[in-house]
C-alpha cells in the first residue's frame, strides 16, 4: 500500500508540469499582451515594452516557461502581473471561500444522492421511486449556472428570502451550494438506486433474510456498505469537480474565491495568476482522487487482501534453494 502512495505521488510532477505547459501554451497563443490589457488602449509603444521588459514578457516562450517551472520547485508561484503580489498569497486569501463552498456542495449532494438513491431501491416500482428516478434524469440534464441564476430570481428577488450575493454568512451559501450539488445529487442517486438493486439481490441478503435480520441492519449493514463503493469514487471525483465548477457559480453570485480570481485573470492575461490558480485546483483534485482510492482500499476487503498479500511476498532466494514450493 505504501509503494502505491509513493507511485501515486510521483506521478504527480510530470502531471503538474504538463498542466503548466498546457496553460502557459494557450495563455501564449491568446492575442495581446500583459502590458497592453493593463495600460489601456492609449498606452504608448514604448510604455508597453517597458512593462512587458519589467514583467518579464518579453523573453521567449520557452525561456519563460522553464523559468517559471525552475521557480516552482523552490516553491515560488510568482508575482501577478496586475497586483504585483505573490500569486501563493492571493490564492490562498480566496481559496477557503471556494473549499467552504465545494465542501457544503458536496455534503449536501451525497446526503440526497444517498438516501434517496437507497430508498428509491427499497421500494422500487413505487410512487416514490418513479418521481425521484423521473426528477433526478431532468435536474441532472440541468446546467448549474441555469439553476443558479433560476434560484436568484425567484428566492432572492421574488420572494426575498436569501442573499443573491456575497459569502459573509452562512446563509450566502445555501443558494451557491443547492445549485452546485443538485446535478451531482441525481447522478449520485441514479448510482446509488442502481447498485442497491444489484445488492440485495446477492446470496448474503437472502440468506440475512432467511435468519430473520431486522430489515434496517441488512440494508444499513450490509447492503449499503457494499453498494457505497463506487459511490465513494464518485463523490470523491464531485468534490474535486466542485473545485473548478465553482468558477461559473461564484461569478453567478458574486463570491470573492479562486474562480472570481481566475475569470478576471485570464481577463488580464495574467499568466502567473492564471496558471498558478490552475495548478492549485488540480494538485488538490489528485489529493482528493489519491484519499478516495486509499480509502476505496481500506473500504473493499477484497483490495485489503490483495496489497497485503503482494507485501508478503517471498524473496526469490529461498524459491531458488527450494525452501518454500
Amino acid at each position: 500500500m505504501l509503494a502505491y502512495i509513493v507511485r501515486r505521488v510521483l506521478l504527480l510532477i510530470p502531471t503538474l508540469l504538463g498542466i503548466v505547459f498546457i496553460i502557459f501554451t494557450i495563455m501564449d497563443l491568446t492575442p495581446g499582451s500583459p502590458a497592453e490589457i493593463i495600460l489601456g488602449q492609449e498606452a504608448t509603444v514604448e510604455g508597453i515594452e517597458k512593462l512587458n521588459h519589467e514583467l518579464g514578457y518579453d523573453k521567449p516562450y520557452i525561456v519563460r516557461y522553464a523559468n517559471y517551472v525552475i521557480d516552482l520547485f523552490h516553491g515560488d508561484m510568482g508575482n501577478s502581473y496586475r497586483s504585483r503580489r505573490p500569486v501563493f498569497q492571493e490564492i490562498m486569501l480566496r481559496f477557503p471561500t471556494t473549499v467552504k463552498l465545494a465542501f457544503s456542495a458536496m455534503t449536501l449532494s451525497a446526503l440526497l444522492g444517498v438516501t434517496l438513491g437507497v430508498l428509491s431501491a427499497v421500494k422500487q416500482y413505487s410512487i416514490g421511486d418513479i418521481i425521484g428516478t423521473v426528477s433526478a434524469m431532468l435536474l441532472a440534464s440541468m446546467p448549474p449556472f441555469w439553476l443558479a441564476m433560476m434560484s436568484v430570481l425567484f428566492f432572492s428577488l421574488k420572494l426575498g428570502w436569501l442573499p443573491s450575493t456575497g459569502s459573509s454568512t452562512w446563509m450566502h451559501y445555501i443558494l451557491p451550494s443547492i445549485a452546485l450539488a443538485i446535478p451531482g445529487a441525481s447522478v449520485l442517486l441514479r448510482l446509488t438506486r442502481t447498485n442497491m438493486l444489484e445488492t440485495i439481490r446477492q446470496d448474503y441478503v437472502r440468506t440475512a433474510h432467511a435468519k430473520g435480520q431486522r430489515e434496517s441492519k441488512i440494508i444499513f449493514r450490509h447492503a449499503l456498505k457494499n453498494a457505497l463503493l463506487p459511490v465513494v469514487t464518485v463523490i470523491g471525483m464531485d468534490f474535486g469537480a466542485h473545485l473548478g465548477g465553482t468558477i461559473v457559480i461564484e461569478q453567478v453570485f458574486s463570491i470573492n474565491g479562486v474562480g472570481t480570481l481566475l475569470v478576471d485573470a485570464i481577463r488580464m492575461k495574467d499568466v502567473p495568476q492564471v496558471t498558478g490558480c490552475a495548478l492549485l485546483l488540480a494538485l488538490f483534485f489528485m489529493i482528493i482522487m489519491l484519499i478516495v482510492d486509499i480509502l476505496y482500499a481500506y473500504i473493499d476487503p477484497r483490495l485489503r487482501a490483495r496489497y497485503k498479500s503482494k507485501g508478503r511476498k517471498l524473496s526469490p532466494i529461498f524459491r531458488r534453494r527450494g525452501r518454500v514450493k
